[in-house]
């Protein structure tokens, strides 16, 4: 095997290259090496790439979204090389006060993959710390389509883990209008795990609404049965007045905010009824676009955070398999890895919804 793989690496604001890297190796006895099957492109990556986003250092491999087959393994390593295995975006040593009570995101031993802490899978290999206690077998989760799996590792948890914190303190027994700013492919995994749990509560008259300002995205929600809600970018303040109109005048009993802007939030904030659940996994890296006393003078109740992926993967795979329809055409952009640049400046521009490098199997 050479000693060198193709990467896509990071070097500042609007610039990833495919470089050669070298090819990753066990410095842990509990690492494993993967061999990368499929390695997904992710909105969040986008901070970054636009600048919006301090890193601490250049030249990192990107990617925390993708899966493979077990290439080599440490001697505290469980698994078996030629494994099928998915991983989720951070590692997980398994047996730290968190990991322990479900927190896998907050692990006192957490990095995030596609970091300057940690190289990510955009490559042909990569290095898993923590392999047996962070990535998960996919021999036994069936789906038509390998790709699927993909969404395990981040963005259907995520989507799963936000709307699962807004509905939480409500009965089931009562009837909802819930709303998901932001149809990217967070967004639409949210609205599908909104569906599910709204379903099966047994709610008949719950409502759910999907807001956002590109027409493809809500296209695409209202396939999955969402109401669609234009954002007009110039005028949000109307979709907080729609929201409240939709239901008689009191606003939205919880909102997910998945876009991870200022502005998205705000909205979010305004379109909340008192008394109501804001529950965001958006990534935000600047001040909250509202105060401490305004959310005392609504009453609200806030979730923000990482989703802890691997502690919560048992319940997202039950419910990601039975809404598995939804998830055809989600992927529209499968690319080598020689056409990441272009991949990611497509993306960049919401000219693809999912992106896909693929790599010899």
């Amino acid at each position: 095997m050479s000693e060198t793989m193709k990467a896509v690496t990071f070097h500042g604001p609007g610039q990833v290259k495919v470089t050669r890297e070298p090819v990753p190796q066990i410095r842990h006895p509990k690492d494993a090496i993967l061999k990368v099957r499929y390695s997904a492109l992710c909105g969040s990556e986008l901070h970054a790439y636009r600048g919006h986003e301090a890193v601490a250092s250049l030249n990192y491999i990107n990617g925390h979204e993708f899966l493979g087959t077990v290439y080599q393994v440490g001697t505290e390593c469980d698994l078996r090389v030629g494994e099928q295995v998915v991983s989720p975006f951070t590692t997980s040593c398994g047996t730290c006060w968190f990991c322990e009570r479900g927190y896998s995101a907050r692990c006192e031993e957490s990095l995030l993959f596609g970091s300057p802490a940690l190289n990510g899978g955009q490559a042909e290999y990569v290095r898993v710390p923590h392999a047996s206690t962070t990535l998960l077998r996919t021999a036994k989760i069936e789906m038509r389509d390998e790709k699927t799996l993909l969404f395990l590792g981040d963005i259907f948890p995520t989507g799963y883990y936000c709307i699962k914190n807004a509905l939480r303190n409500f009965p089931k027994t009562e009837d909802l209008h819930v709303a998901v700013f932001g149809c990217g492919p967070v967004g639409l995994c949210t609205i599908i795990a909104a569906q599910h749990l709204l379903a099966s509560y047994g709610s008949s008259t719950s409502k759910l609404y999907a807001v956002d300002s590109v027409p493809s995205r809500l296209e695409a929600a209202q396939k999955i049965g969402a109401v669609p809600i234009q954002l007009d970018l110039e005028h949000p303040e109307h979709v907080s007045e729609e929201l409240r109109k939709r239901s008689d005048g009191r606003g939205m009993d919880a909102v997910c905010e998945v876009v991870g802007h200022p502005s998205a939030l705000l909205c979010s904030f305004n379109s909340l009824r008192p008394f109501g659940v804001l529950s965001s996994v958006g990534v935000h890296n600047d001040p909250l676009p509202f105060t401490g006393e305004d959310c005392f003078s609504k009453n609200i109740t806030c979730h923000f955070g990482r989703c802890p992926v691997r502690s919560i993967l048992p319940e997202a795979i039950a419910i990601m398999k039975a809404e598995e329809d939804h998830f055809e055409g989600f992927v529209d952009c499968i690319v080598d890895i020689d056409d990441a640049v272009d991949a990611y400046k497509r993306f960049d521009e919401r000219k693809v919804n999912k992106v896909v490098f693929q790599f010899p199997a």
